[in-house]
């Protein structure tokens, strides 16, 4: 009983710090009153501001109307705090975060800032504080006021990014058991994430010369979780004019558009982050590290962090550590390791606002100068007629003696950064010959065919040579086309054809007429799937069949050694023993008899499209309804990604992750737009924008971009200042 009251006096001081003063309110209604928001007919937010500051606090509302639960989301899990929500099993992706910066550090960067950007910084808490001013009737699950430093914790200018990569089990193993991860574990973990629906996205520019209208193209397709990003607009009188999609609590575009310039951003496989096995003795009670032949002292700290646990909030107290490489975050054997990754919060920051603002390829190739966009590739195009390719922005200087796509060794001061490369020293693509260029988290040697930059002028750590079936659709679609619109853009976006099941199958077949199982509905199945043109729809049931045939050969087919996909699916289609393959359809089969009485099943009987509510994770039930759709995993080569990372028990899959914001883009005079959002803007299940782009975005059938004053006002279905609504 003492400790749910000592709960309740805990919560009840919480909400008092944030009672908001005079001087606040008054403020915050300022920003209000320099502010218009106008929805459109889908829900969109137009956001109009006398400032910058004023289009951000704007912004920030918007978003909080849309989806708070989102924005408050992020933040809780950026700024270390997770576990008081969540629980205990939630305490090392906290740490991780502290471990990276604390609160303190937090402000420090946030008050070192230049001007314009606390500014900004300002109009975000100031926007997320006057919705919750504004809603009484909005609990949030911890964050009861917004701060201005808490932007500073989207390390390299988006949420997630880089420190992701970092093992939480990794941490924990460290911390619990003072010992190293298990290889085994760490490979199981691989596997099983193998299994899921890829990480990734595409981009596509198309030069004017391949255009019917001769102006530049760009296709904005990044794959994430469905809901992660809000389409919006946001306009200064300052200059800023932006469109597209933010995560929720960002406070610009990033992944987006404005009048002359489009950026894209796709993951890259630049190595940004380093491990340093570090030498460490105990002193005298002092703990120092080797660097050369000197000993230096290891920075040591301590952080207290919260955890639910039942009714009460306890605590729970670990020691950091710190060398100049970066914070211990495991072990190697009987070694700690330092990791060391890209870590200015405010040049991350700036760049990323900065971007939106760009009117010409020149402002944005000096944009990219402040190189700390660490976890991304960008693909631009532009209203001049430029398209361009960068892999990759931070990416520091190596010795090439040293493999650093391994942990190498902290004591030896050569294997140190030494500084950042220029861009024009890292992997660009500008205007290339052919007219388009393409990355779809493949290499960046294919992203322009004949034209890419070779790999044999680079270090071999700016990027892994690696292909995946979308880059190898992509660019199939893509040699040898001219006459482009938006129309057939998307059309090219969405093209059916999956070429990891042309590798696949066709080695299925061979082994079928090799053994010739007795077997008649197998007969039926194997001659259904040597018709099959590979491509996906709702009707299809060969891509029933291959989904979960292709499915199943990657979970229990034997590998002769560690595999990526596309490698895996080519060695199952050509080189693994033919029993094998015949064993595994032979399971397909019963699968899916079992689930779904039979394997004559349509494709979009299966995979489907289902909203019951809002929350982050979704709820799925196969008594509800749903709506068919019929593409496919990126895993398969599909460009329009459409997969799964987690179910619920049902028989049916059903999409979580993929196709999300999808933009096409032609810049000339004016610019032109379409754009697709899954399910809607709203997270509201009564709103009649939580649900209103599903059956368009299962139909392929994108809406018109209001860009222009003009255009917008014609669609306008809201006009209103933060807090009249």
């Amino acid at each position: 009983m003492k400790q749910i009251q000592l709960l309740f006096v805990f919560l009840f001081l919480a909400s008092c710090s944030a009672v908001d003063t005079p001087s606040d309110l008054e403020r915050w209604e300022t920003y209000a009153d320099n502010t218009t928001i106008v929805r459109d007919d889908f829900g969109v937010p137009h956001i109009y501001g006398k400032t910058d500051a004023d289009a951000v606090f704007g912004l920030l509302y918007a978003q909080c109307e849309d989806d708070f639960n989102r924005v408050e989301q992020n933040y809780i899990w950026a700024t270390g705090r997770l576990a008081e929500v969540e629980g205990k099993e939630k305490l090392y992706s906290d740490l991780r975060a502290h471990l990276f910066m604390t609160k303190e550090e937090a402000i420090a960067n946030y008050e070192k800032s230049p001007e314009w950007l606390k500014e900004l910084c300002d109009a975000f808490a100031a926007g997320i504080n006057y919705y919750l001013h504004t809603h009484p009737e909005v609990t949030p699950k911890l964050l009861t006021k917004f701060e201005p430093w808490m932007p500073m914790y989207f390390s390299e200018g988006s949420i997630g990014g880089d420190i992701e990569r970092i093992s939480t089990q990794k941490i924990q193993a460290m911390y619990e058991k003072g010992i190293a991860f298990p290889k085994a574990m760490e490979a199981e973990f691989e596997k099983k994430e193998a299994e899921l629906e890829p990480q990734g996205s595409n981009g596509i520019a198309i030069s004017g010369k391949l255009t019917q209208s001769g102006n530049a193209m760009l296709l904005i397709n990044p794959h994430t979780s469905f809901y992660f990003r809000g389409e919006v607009h946001a306009v200064s009188e300052e200059g800023l004019n932006a469109y597209g999609a933010v995560t929720w609590g960002q406070f610009f575009i990033y992944q987006g558009f404005n009048e002359k310039t489009g950026w894209m951003h796709t993951s890259t496989y630049t190595d940004v982050m380093d491990e340093f096995v570090e030498t460490v003795v105990d002193q005298e009670g002092d703990l120092l590290y080797q660097y050369g032949e000197e000993l230096r002292p290891v920075t040591i700290s301590e952080v207290t962090l919260k955890y639910k646990e039942g009714d009460a909030l306890k605590e729970k107290t670990f020691p950091t550590y710190r060398t100049h490489h970066g914070p211990i975050t495991h072990m190697e054997g009987d070694r700690v390791v330092a990791s060391a990754m890209m870590w200015e919060p405010v040049k991350a920051l700036e760049q990323s606002y900065i971007r939106s603002k760009q009117q010409g390829y020149d402002g944005f190739r000096e944009m990219m100068d402040i190189r700390t966009n660490s976890s991304n590739n960008t693909v631009y195009a532009d209203a001049e007629g430029n398209i361009a390719y960068f892999h990759g922005n931070f990416i520091p200087v190596r010795d090439t003696i040293y493999d650093y796509s391994q942990p190498v060794e902290g004591k030896d001061p050569r294997t140190d950064w030494k500084g950042l490369h220029t861009v024009d020293e890292n992997i660009l693509v500008l205007n290339p010959q052919n007219g388009w260029l393409q990355n779809c988290n493949s290499t960046p040697f294919t992203s322009a065919l004949e034209h890419s930059p070779k790999k044999e002028n680079y270090p071999n750590y700016m990027s892994i040579d690696r292909e995946n079936f979308r880059g190898v659709h992509a660019i199939e679609l893509l040699r040898n086309r001219s006459g482009y619109t938006l129309d057939s853009l998307i059309k090219l976006a969405y093209d059916p054809y999956l070429p990891a099941f042309s590798a696949l199958i066709p080695g299925l077949v061979e082994a079928y007429d090799k053994f010739q199982p007795k077997d008649p509905e197998m007969a039926k199945a194997i001659e259904l799937l040597r018709a099959w043109d590979y491509k996906t729809s709702k009707e299809s049931i060969g891509m029933t069949l291959a989904q979960f045939y292709g499915t199943n050969y990657g979970r229990d087919g034997a590998r002769p050694y560690a595999m990526n996909d596309m490698e895996a699916m080519t060695y199952f289609g050509s080189d693994s023993p033919h029993k094998e393959r015949i064993t595994i359809f032979e399971m397909t089969l019963k699968q899916l008899e079992n689930d779904f009485g039979s394997w004559v099943i349509p494709w979009g009987e299966v995979n489907r499209y289902q909203r019951l509510n809002g929350d982050i994770r979704q709820a799925f039930d196969d008594t509800k309804p749903s709506i068919p759709i019929g593409f496919a995993s990126g895993r398969w080569g599909a460009l329009a990604a459409y997969g799964a990372r987690y179910t619920n028990n049902t028989k049916k899959i059903y999409g979580t992750r993929g196709n999300s914001f999808v933009a096409v883009v032609e810049f000339g005079e004016k610019v032109k737009a379409k754009s697709i959002l899954a399910g809607g803007q709203s997270a509201d299940p009564s709103s009649p924008h939580f649900d209103d782009q599903a059956q368009p975005y299962a139909d392929i059938k994108f809406k018109d971009v209001a860009f222009y004053k003009e255009d917008v006002m014609k669609r306008a279905q809201e006009t209103y200042r933060p807090g009249k609504r």
